[in-house]
């Protein structure tokens, strides 16, 4: 796969303090990435340095295989962006708003009526944005990132703030984005429940530093549950799953064992009993990937 963005032993410091600490993205050609972590985890400092706004004191960054600080305004032209909250002019209409846009990028007037179209905004062109929803100005800020036909779309946040019905309109326009148009998209976020919705693959920040980077699926995997059986004589109980091969952890009367499949915990309930052992309870836990992404920040703190 094409790789789009990468990012080597990306570093920047303020006054002597890590705000990213040697980042290594690797985001391929089509994919919906999911930049995840905590507030003042470093995201919206990664994403500033992605789009030139402000230098790395090291590292490298390459777009489209090609070096920032060399071509910065060809790679630049190629690619959209919405940072934090979408700037508007109030007073004037959405039509208004992307034409003063549209002017500086030098793109086709046609171009305002196919961003509409795309974000849904299609008969809202000649209402003054200051009479629109939240909702609808955030569509209307990705509508502007989108005026220049990107091939790279970066989005910091585009959810924050919005209620549960404008989360699902900009999730399901995000997720048609590559499909419909081929575009990449690194999409930022505090919360892994609308990442895991939309994305494919995940990179986790914490503190400035990538803590686990991998696909929802890799995640779902490594974020697997547990088998636990509530026995008679647990410490003998947890000895025998042992010598059978399996790994676990004993919790009073309680055994934690590996996640196994259906034919494992029979043969192992059947191997307990047989010993004699009396099997009180058997039930399976699973983390969510909520559980998982806490554990892996935990003590991480922020910036």
């Amino acid at each position: 796969m094409e790789t789009i963005i990468q990012t080597t032993e990306l570093v920047k410091a303020y006054r002597g303090r890590l705000a990213v600490d040697h980042l290594n993205l690797s985001i391929g050609k089509g994919e919906i990435y999911g930049f995840l972590g905590p507030n003042g985890a470093g995201k919206t400092t990664t994403i500033r340095m992605l789009l030139g706004l402000i230098a790395p004191t090291e590292g490298h960054i390459e777009i489209f295989g090609r070096d920032l600080r060399k071509e910065r305004l060809d790679i630049l032209r190629r690619v959209g962006s919405l940072v934090e909250s979408p700037s508007y002019y109030g007073h004037l209409t959405a039509e208004q708003n992307l034409e003063a846009i549209r002017r500086i990028l030098g793109t086709p007037k046609r171009r305002i009526a196919e961003v509409l179209d795309i974000v849904s905004l299609k008969g809202e062109e000649n209402r003054p944005v200051k009479g629109f929803s939240l909702g609808m100005k955030q569509r209307l800020g990705i509508a502007s990132a989108l005026l220049n036909d990107p091939e790279l779309l970066i989005l910091d946040e585009p959810t924050n703030g919005l209620d549960p019905s404008g989360i699902q309109e900009i999730r399901s326009l995000i997720q048609s984005l590559p499909q419909r148009y081929g575009m990449t998209v690194l999409v930022s976020s505090h919360l892994l429940s609308e990442i895991e919705q939309m994305a494919g693959t995940v990179g986790i920040i914490s503190q400035g530093s990538m803590i686990c980077q991998d696909t929802i699926e890799g995640l779902r995997k490594r974020s697997a549950g547990e088998i636990r059986l509530r026995v008679s004589e647990p410490e003998e109980a947890l000895e025998e799953a042992l010598r059978r091969g399996w790994t676990g952890t004993r919790s009073d009367s309680e055994l934690r064992l590996a996640e196994l499949d259906d034919g494992k915990v029979a043969l192992l309930v059947k191997a307990l009993v047989e010993r004699g052992h009396a099997v009180y309870r058997v039930e399976e836990w699973r983390r969510s990937l909520e559980d998982f992404f806490l554990q892996i920040t935990e003590g991480k703190g922020t910036r």
